[in-house]
């Protein structure tokens, strides 16, 4: 088995990875509370975590992958109630109403984009007994307290016997100076602690019994609760974006350690964050745009529609811990990568053997598995993806050699690292109806043109908005309209 190195970000180094049962991965990634729909950020994340999980399976390991939804008590001490609440209240709708519209767009989205889902996918909502129990555990360890219905983690105790700040390198008395003054803080001991469960006042609409009283539950408990019923006390990786290192991560290891007395997981893994046209995103100034606004080109900041694989081969072009940023420029010219790309792998089928072999298809392989087994270096193995692309150009051209034998272990080296590991699609058409197909849509694309020439606008855009809901996307260019399967 190839030898694996992970960045950590507990011990902020690579770590040669050593999975607590041999063969077997248990990996846990923090999900989306389900409240809008999702970030195309958020969307980087799941789809690194998507090709680490793939590598995972390409190596042969059994991987067990949860990914929670938080349908309920996303509350941090910066929120005067959870998010799903308040967007209930304001879109006139009961709570799981939110939870299920938005749920389905996030798997619409990632199943667009081609993730796999999880293994298991809980919810905190379904999770609500177990969260109880935990708090208990941790009152009973002396480390949570109860003031007026809520509970909250003794964070200055907890300190005295652990290190609060072990992932995310603070001080616990930097934690104090930059705490604010908000609701519920002088109901805390300390001013650094948080929440275990919330009294629910009147208003709010998520609320459980509770041995102390009506409420609902901290955003960081359910990932606890829910990592270790399913993956166990202590489990190999632990994902999630950078943003969540603290306080979130930081408050989990925390409470498992409160729980169950050990350090809950091995590998610490955090995707960095996507910018766009060199800031943040930011939806009020609208320097932002939803995963569906790329296949539909109806955004200010992209020129014309993309498919999901070129977004996909865009996100992986960047290293999963280095920011990216997103910009009509850039995703024009990720498009244009993964079309060389394509159109060498249906070239691929063409190529005739030789009796010899003048490239070295071994060593070529090896060096794609050592730059995924370098923390999961997708930029390095692209770029010997583009090497394979010459490679075939030049077979093409008879100017190299494969023998049948090596001929076979490329293709299924190329397909492996293309389709199975990074995860993309064959947009293009190379299948048995490929003829017919092109014809059709050739006659559409005949038809609109005719239509704008004799300025009917409404047909026009009927054919292309049907096609588009058929997943055929034309594009408009300086030589004519070219059209690309989604």
């Amino acid at each position: 088995m190839q030898s694996l190195k992970i960045y950590n970000s507990l011990s902020n180094k690579k770590e040669v990875f050593k999975p607590i049962k041999d063969g077997f991965v248990g990996m846990y990634v923090c999900g989306p509370t389900v409240y809008s729909n999702v970030h195309l950020g958020n969307v980087r994340t799941f789809m690194s975590f998507d090709m680490i999980y793939r590598y995972l399976l390409h190596l042969g390991y059994k991987v067990r992958y949860v990914r929670n939804i938080t349908d309920a008590g996303h509350l941090t001490d910066d929120d005067a109630e959870d998010k799903i609440s308040t967007k209930a209240r304001l879109e006139k709708l009961e709570p799981m109403e939110i939870v299920q519209k938005y749920t389905i767009d996030f798997h619409n989205i990632l199943q667009k984009f081609n993730n796999l889902p999880p293994s298991i996918e809980p919810t905190a909502t379904g999770h609500i007994v177990e969260q109880i129990k935990a708090i208990e555990t941790i009152i009973e360890n002396g480390l949570a307290y109860e003031v007026n219905g809520s509970v909250y983690f003794d964070v200055i105790k907890y300190n005295k016997t652990e290190n609060y700040g072990i992932l995310s390198k603070r001080k616990i008395e930097d934690a104090i100076e930059n705490t604010r003054a908000l609701d519920g803080q002088s109901d805390k001991k300390n001013a650094q602690d948080f929440a275990l469960w919330k009294k629910a006042g009147p208003e709010h609409i998520q609320r459980w019994d509770s041995p102390w009283g009506v409420g609902f539950p901290g955003w960081h408990l359910e990932c606890t609760v829910m990592s270790s019923k399913y993956l166990g006390e202590e489990f190999d990786i632990h994902g999630g974006g950078m943003d969540l290192k603290f306080p979130h991560h930081e408050c989990e290891i925390a409470q498992a350690q409160a729980c169950n007395h050990v350090a809950p997981v091995k590998y610490w893994m955090h995707g960095n964050m996507l910018t766009m046209n060199g800031k943040k995103m930011s939806k009020s100034t609208g320097n932002n745009i939803l995963p569906k606004e790329i296949f539909t080109g109806d955004n200010p900041n992209i020129t014309k529609a993309y498919s999901a694989s070129v977004a996909r081969f865009f996100m992986m072009q960047a290293h999963y811990r280095s920011v990216l940023d997103f910009s009509n420029e850039a995703i024009m010219a990720a498009e244009k990568g993964f079309n060389r790309l394509m159109e060498a792998l249906n070239l691929l089928n063409k190529l005739e053997t030789s009796a010899n072999s003048s490239f070295d298809v071994s060593k070529w392989k090896q060096q794609c598995y050592d730059a995924l087994n370098d923390d999961f270096n997708t930029p390095i193995l692209i770029a010997n993806l583009f090497e394979a692309v010459k490679i075939i150009n030049l077979i093409h051209d008879h100017k190299e050699t494969l023998n049948e034998q090596d001929l076979d272990n490329f293709k299924q080296a190329i397909h492996a690292f293309v389709f199975d590991v990074i995860g993309l699609e064959n947009t293009s058409i190379s299948n048995d109806n490929s003829d017919k197909l092109n014809g059709v849509v050739e006659i559409l694309i005949a038809l609109r043109n005719q239509a704008r020439e004799d300025k009917d606008w409404n047909l026009s855009d009927k054919i292309r908005d049907e096609l588009i809901a058929l997943g055929i996307q034309l594009e408009d260019g300086k030589e004519g309209t070219t059209f690309a399967i989604n």
